[in-house]
């Protein structure tokens, strides 16, 4: 099996060091990761400015760019092969409910499904990379599940308790849950006295319901929520015709 691994983290992130170390064992592997934290950069593209690849002492390589960057420039133009899975991860807090889609490390994993690949997000729920390497493993044991009874290609988003490995016992299948609207954002100034604005915090949980992915790891579960991209509101189809008849 061929691996292609990315994140939003960056490529010095434990997550991906991490993950790619579990991954090396059961498969041939090539990590193409963003130069920083392109944390919520979502589905981005930089189409104003060339990108650059580089080879870091790790062996991983680096883009100057988005993660769907770096997943697009693996697969168009950087590999000799097509990867038989796209990896994402580990990242460095849950990404559940709302949060996929502001997500870098989904939205990496998303580009590879965009090219007909197979792709799964791995994110840690709590930050701080505590038991990180059980985290690894975990990933490493779905990945080697390859998921065969579904359709290919999928697109699974995995969010993994801060817990020893043998705690991870119980991996759920879920649906995503729903925010609150986000906090406000945080106005500031400057140095030189300008008016600035930091993003606020996510919405508190609406829907963390038995099912979702938020209660499942609020149990100490592992989530596996297959996602898909079509947004087409397709209840709302013959309404609309109607309206434009």
């Amino acid at each position: 099996m061929r691996i292609l691994i990315s994140n939003d983290d960056g490529y010095l992130a434990p997550g991906i060091e991490a993950l790619a170390n579990a991954l090396a064992s059961v498969a041939e592997i090539v990590v193409v990761a963003p130069d920083s934290n392109r944390s919520g950069a979502s589905n981005s593209l930089s189409l104003d400015r060339p990108l650059s690849v580089q080879k870091a002492a790790n062996g991983f390589y680096f883009v100057n760019g988005t993660p769907t960057d770096c997943v697009h420039v693996a697969l168009t133009g950087m590999l000799d092969y097509r990867p038989d899975l796209v990896v994402s991860g580990i990242n460095n807090g849950q990404n559940m409910g709302d949060d996929t889609l502001y997500s870098g490390t989904v939205a990496a994993a998303t580009e590879g499904y965009l090219f007909g690949i197979p792709a799964i997000a791995f994110s840690q729920v709590a930050h701080g990379w505590e038991h990180i390497d059980a985290a690894a493993r975990l990933a490493r044991d779905i990945v080697l599940r390859r998921f065969d009874a579904l359709p290919a290609p999928y697109l699974l988003n995995v969010n993994i308790p801060n817990l020893p490995y043998e705690a991870l016992r119980t991996v759920r299948a879920t649906r995503l849950g729903k925010r609150h609207q986000a906090e406000p954002v945080i106005r500031a100034r400057d140095p030189r006295g300008r008016e600035i604005f930091w993003i606020g915090p996510p919405g508190a949980t609406r829907d963390a319901g038995e099912g979702t992915d938020f209660h499942a790891t609020a149990q100490g579960e592992v989530s596996v929520t297959p996602l898909q991209v079509d947004l087409t509101h397709r209840d709302q189809l013959a309404l609309l015709s109607r309206s434009l008849a």
